[in-house]
């Protein structure tokens, strides 16, 4: 019984976390001042076709049996018709959301790899030079607009250098030779043993991933520092220096032991905010992510595409902050007894 009363408590999480998800973004396709009526029938519908439109999509029922319904179709993997492109909005993402997810995900390994290290530097050497270079770089990173430095960057290293590829994933030439297996571009063209298709696909990632790593590593070095600078403190520390354990020991395999519990945590947030923040850098280099479909879905009033981007996003939410969890308690058996 002791070992059930958690795991009921942790499903029992995830299912009002993700009622909470499905209730707010229904809610926000009722108030949003956008008509999907409007979106599928035109605005030169007469009276009689605008209220067929709006009886066959349910809109003329109490907001208690949208909810029902629109609960009974997200469950079940209907998230309607996208007026954008003409499918299923499911297809939608299961073709957009892997672009994502690999420009996400080389970010935040080139954030993680810089990020942790320079934080470990600056909180070393908290107050010294190498402590305001590394703030003064993250804080750049932090605060400088994505589609600013997208532009800038595009502009001196693709347009006026030549050192990376243009916008988009691919050039044009080599668009479609590579079989979608995975939706990784990366993958796909290495599982194909295509090379030339691989450094052309890096040559494209390089410069956006790089942009939302600088934002991320900015992020991860703060917090970096912030948890070596409170593990420094710890008597624990003191009583290794004074045992003449080397400096680079005590901070790489004590202080550091330390710090992965609540940097797992930090790392979640970070990647799960580089899969819903990168909507302006894939705007700004044509990258047919998700973030890319869901503005452009928003600007043509699609709130199905809109909505089923939304939710997809929350959901990974979700997962990571349950993963990172579970990372949690694996790094500190502490928490199996909380």
């Amino acid at each position: 019984m002791r070992l059930l009363r958690p795991i009921l408590a942790f499903l029992a999480s995830i299912i009002l976390t993700l009622l909470g998800l499905l209730a707010v973004t229904f809610v926000i396709g009722r108030v949003i001042p956008i008509d999907p009526v409007l979106a599928v029938v035109g605005d030169r519908a007469s009276p009689q076709t605008y209220a067929a439109a709006r009886a066959a999509m349910g809109f003329d029922l109490p907001l208690y049996q949208q909810f029902l319904i629109y609960l009974k179709n997200v469950l079940s993997g209907n998230f309607g018709q996208s007026t954008l492109t003409g499918r299923p909005v499911l297809e939608d993402i299961k073709a957009f959301f892997p672009a994502t997810i690999e420009l996400s995900s080389v970010a935040i390994v080139v954030g993680v790899g810089l990020g942790v290290p320079l934080g470990v530097l600056a909180g070393v050497r908290s107050g010294r030079w190498p402590d305001h270079l590394v703030r003064l770089f993250g804080l750049v990173g932090y605060s400088a607009p994505v589609f600013w430095l997208g532009l800038v960057g595009l502009l001196i290293f693709y347009a006026k250098l030549d050192w990376v590829g243009g916008p988009g994933r691919l050039d044009i030439y080599y668009d479609g030779l590579i079989e979608p297996r995975t939706g990784l571009l990366l993958l796909d063209s290495l599982l194909a043993g295509d090379t030339e298709v691989f450094w052309n696909a890096v040559s494209h990632i390089v410069l956006p991933a790089s942009i939302l790593a600088w934002y991320s590593m900015a992020y991860l070095s703060r917090m970096t520092r912030s948890f070596v600078m409170a593990e420094m403190k710890q008597e624990y520390v003191m009583t290794a220096r004074i045992k003449g354990m080397s400096e680079c020991r005590v901070i790489w395999r004590h202080v550091m032991g330390n710090v992965a519990v609540p940097l797992v945590t930090v790392v979640a947030l970070s990647y799960g905010g580089l899969l819903e923040g990168s909507i302006l850098t894939e705007t700004v280099f044509a990258w047919p992510g998700l973030g890319r479909y869901i503005t452009e879905s928003l600007f043509n009033a699609d709130m199905n595409a809109v909505l089923g981007g939304t939710i997809v996003v929350g959901v990974c939410y979700i997962l990571l902050n349950l993963l990172s969890d579970l990372v949690y308690r694996l790094l500190d058996p502490r928490a199996h007894a909380a």
